[in-house]
C-alpha cells in the first residue's frame, strides 16, 4: 500500500464533522482542510487520537504571510492509513496569534519558534518562544512581507 493524499471525499467528511469551523480548499496534492483558528487544536487532538485516523505524525508547521492574514500551514502523516493531510488555519494580520501544538507535538517546538523568529507570530501555551535562528537582537522578522531590509540601495 502506497502512501497517499487524503481525497476530496474524506476532506469534506471531515470539514462537515467540524462546521461550520472549517471548510474544503483544493484537492489531491493541494487539497487542505480550512479550519477556525479557534478550534485548531480541537480537530488537531482529534485528528491524533481518534483510532480512524491516527494522525500521529506532525511532518511540518509552517506559515505563510498573505496579504490580508497569515496563514498556519501543518502537514500531518498517518502511519495507519498510510495517509497525508494538510491542515490551515488563519488569523488577521492584527492578531498574529495561534495556539502552540507542542502539547500534541513535542517537535512543533522548534518549527514555532522559527515561525516566531521569521514571520514574527506568536503560540499561545508555546513553553519557550525566543528566537532560533535570528540573534536576540536582531530587530524585525524577515519573512514578513512589510520587512524592510536596511542596507544600501545600488
Amino acid at each position: 500500500m502506497t502512501k497517499q493524499m487524503i481525497t476530496k471525499d474524506e476532506l469534506t467528511e471531515l470539514a462537515a464533522r467540524f462546521a461550520p469551523a472549517t471548510e474544503v480548499s483544493g484537492e489531491g496534492v493541494s487539497g487542505a482542510l480550512v479550519i477556525a483558528r479557534d478550534r485548531l487544536l480541537e480537530l488537531l487532538r482529534w485528528l491524533k487520537e481518534d483510532a480512524d485516523y491516527q494522525f500521529t505524525l506532525l511532518s511540518n508547521e509552517t506559515a505563510v504571510d498573505y496579504p490580508e492574514y497569515f496563514e498556519l500551514v501543518c502537514h500531518l502523516y498517518s502511519c495507519h492509513r498510510r495517509q497525508m493531510l494538510t491542515v490551515k488555519a488563519r488569523c488577521s494580520k492584527e492578531e498574529a496569534v495561534f495556539p502552540s501544538l507542542v502539547s500534541l507535538w513535542p517537535g512543533a517546538n522548534f518549527q514555532e519558534r522559527e515561525i516566531y523568529d521569521l514571520l514574527g507570530l506568536t503560540f499561545t501555551g508555546h513553553p519557550q518562544l525566543k528566537r532560533i535562528l535570528l540573534p536576540a537582537e536582531f530587530t524585525g522578522h524577515p519573512l514578513r512581507k512589510d520587512f524592510k531590509a536596511a542596507g544600501q540601495e545600488v
